[in-house]
């Protein structure tokens, strides 16, 4: 039987479902609109995720493991009580905390990876490796692909390290994740070929973590 699931509307229609749900987040619209959700967001995304899994499983020896975020906003701690999330995002985890991620929204297509959180350890070594040369390695390979990094979390340049060390920004992060925005068209012709080929140019990058990790 033929599996019903087409991944290529994946982009277009979970643009066109969560532009509606912009404009009518709210509990009813989305329990009128629920088997919609299922049928043309989750049930492509974790078919997606299941499939790019399988393939970092053959590839990296590590099959990981994956997660479609809950459309649900947490919204007890928050001023903005609208109750669902209007992006699409899934991730692909390994043991040691590094990442990938794919987001969807009205506005963006993206994706990225890395470490988003370091472990204290994982800190130490980071931060050691970034004073050495490694660091300089990492911060030229970032800048010839031109992605995107998340902003350092630290304000100041933790001790022992200099306030004015050529690579003071990598010093004050906590996690590193590195991102590629232009997908668009890419994810609307082949998701799965798209999301594999950003994946294997991030691979120097989760190489270098995976030293610290």
């Amino acid at each position: 039987m033929a599996d019903p699931v087409d991944l290529d509307r994946l982009l277009p229609d979970a643009r066109a479902f969560l532009s509606e749900l912009a404009d009518n987040n709210d509990r009813d619209w989305f329990r009128d609109n629920k088997a919609r959700y299922d049928s043309q967001l989750k049930r492509p995304s974790e078919k997606l995720l299941a499939r790019i899994s399988a393939w970092l499983g053959e590839t990296r020896g590590t099959p990981p493991r994956t997660k479609l975020f809950r459309p649900h906003r947490d919204v007890r701690f928050s001023e903005d009580k609208t109750p669902y999330h209007t992006h699409l995002h899934m991730m692909w985890s390994l043991p040691d905390g590094r990442v990938w991620m794919l987001g969807i929204s009205p506005d963006y297509a993206t994706l990225g990876a890395g470490l988003m959180q370091f472990e204290p350890a994982q800190l130490d070594r980071w931060r050691e490796a970034v004073a050495s040369d490694r660091g300089a390695d990492l911060a030229a390979l970032v800048a010839e692909a031109g992605w995107r990094v998340d902003p350092p979390s630290l304000q100041r340049v933790p001790a022992p390290y200099p306030a004015d060390h050529p690579r003071e920004d990598m010093l004050r992060c906590k996690g590193y994740v590195a991102w590629r925005d232009d997908l668009d068209e890419a994810l609307a012709a082949d998701p799965a070929a798209s999301i594999r080929e950003v994946i294997t140019e991030f691979a120097p990058l989760m190489d270098w973590l995976g030293e610290i990790a």
